[in-house]
């Protein structure tokens, strides 16, 4: 159905007995143009696109569990585009412009909120680096503010700026970045692809890929029976190296756990996103008041939704060195998400070797805040066997070719942290 005052106006009339269901949980075909593997937002962004953009509407999104019940659910929620490298600073700044207009265009509240974004530095030579990288995104046209330590004290002078062990210097501000609700966007994208038949089906876990004598895949195995496919592609995140290897391939990426935190409400304090420059914390406050809050990866592989008590002794740490009021709140529960971590920390938007089958892995960090822009991306090439331009240094051969995209030195190797 389509959301409007008039829908709401006439559903409270009806007592709220007329509400449809946001999206339908449709049972498999035989046969699709295009299975994605994957219910999280990447998945679900790429059937909408491949729909509304391509006009390819014959898909499947096939989701071992419910959809958004993966990384999609479990991340901080924060969305930006301040990024310095080239490839990174085009992509991310398409995701940002389409997370301006998502609403609009999937008729659906998915409560993006444009708060800003800022990283502080404590030392000059921080300050140096954010100035370049500052002016890559001007450049660019890509807004932002190198802000000095009276300015940063005007925003948020609740911070430590006397007795802190890093001083707060300043902060490079982009003030078109923020969050967004993650669960609304994954039902806003279900809701979207669904309304112009995209098939969404739940508890369907792949187990294998069917291949014709030519190695080519033709389909996928599924808890639910085998399901035929013109192209598969695959946007499972955490677990790309299992569901890669069950097609013979192994992939320079590394599983780990992320861990996200949420504190009890307590009254409005922070008015933005903030990360800390002098160690591994990032933080904004949830509309009901919650702070939510992250940090640094568990240094191990694994495949856990749960993290260990060293790491969240260090987000904790981090957060009060430069928040000390924080102390006394508790925390109200905490998580992990399974990250695919990239050897140079960007993603991975490419065909295969494996031919039929298509990958969008590798986002370490970046997941949430690609969501939309991934899907555009992953749907250009899934339509059109080619990569689009935003996406054209994120290959799989990079690799081999020494053609890194090192942000920030956070890919899965330990030297590179």
């Amino acid at each position: 159905m389509k959301y409007s005052i008039f829908s709401l106006a006439r559903a409270a009339f009806s007592g709220h007995k007329t509400w449809q269901r946001t999206w339908r949980d449709a049972s498999p075909k035989d046969h699709y143009d295009v299975v994605i593997i994957g219910g999280g937002g990447h998945g679900l962004a790429t059937a909408w696109f491949l729909a509304s953009e391509y006009g390819i509407r014959n898909v499947a999104v096939l989701e071992k569990g419910w959809i958004g019940s993966g990384n999609a659910g479990r991340n901080t929620t924060i969305i930006r585009s301040n990024y310095g490298l080239p490839g990174n600073t085009g992509f991310y700044e398409l995701s940002m412009k389409l997370w301006e207009r998502m609403e609009q265009d999937l008729n659906y509240n998915t409560m993006v909120s444009q708060r800003g974004v800022i990283n502080l530095y404590h030392s000059d030579a921080q300050r140096d680096a954010y100035a370049r990288r500052g002016n890559t995104m001007r450049i660019n046209g890509i807004d932002a503010e190198l802000l000095d330590l009276a300015a940063v004290k005007k925003m948020m002078p609740f911070l430590n700026f006397d007795n802190a062990r890093f001083p707060v210097q300043g902060g490079l501000l982009q003030r078109r970045g923020g969050t967004a609700r993650h669960d609304a966007v994954v039902w806003g994208y279900a809701h979207a692809a669904s309304a112009i038949g995209v098939d969404i089906i739940q508890n369907c876990e792949v187990s294998g890929f069917v291949r014709d004598a030519n190695g080519k895949v033709t389909g996928v195995e599924t808890s639910r029976g085998k399901i035929g496919a013109g192209k598969v592609g695959m946007a499972v995140a955490g677990s790309s190296s299992r569901v890669a290897a069950m097609a013979g391939l192994r992939l320079p990426i590394e599983s780990h756990v992320l861990q996200a935190f949420v504190s009890e409400a307590i009254k409005p304090l922070i008015p933005n996103v903030m990360t800390f420059g002098a160690g591994h914390f990032y933080v904004s406050q949830s509309d009901k008041g919650g702070l939510v809050f992250g940090g640094d990866i568990d240094g191990y592989n694994s495949y856990a939704q749960r993290g260990n008590m060293p790491v969240m002794e260090d987000v904790c740490e981090g957060g009060m060195a430069l928040l000390p009021m924080i102390g006394r709140v508790r925390l109200l529960r905490q998580w992990g998400g399974i990250m695919d971590m990239s050897m140079d920390g960007s993603p991975i938007i490419d065909k295969t070797p494996v031919d039929g089958l298509y990958l969008n892995a590798g986002w370490c960090y970046g997941g949430f805040k690609a969501t939309p822009g991934s899907g555009l991306v992953f749907a250009h090439l899934l339509a059109r066997d080619e990569l689009h331009k935003e996406a054209a240094r994120f290959r799989l051969d990079r690799f081999r070719r020494g053609a890194m995209i090192d942000e920030k030195g956070v890919g899965a190797q330990p030297n590179l942290h």
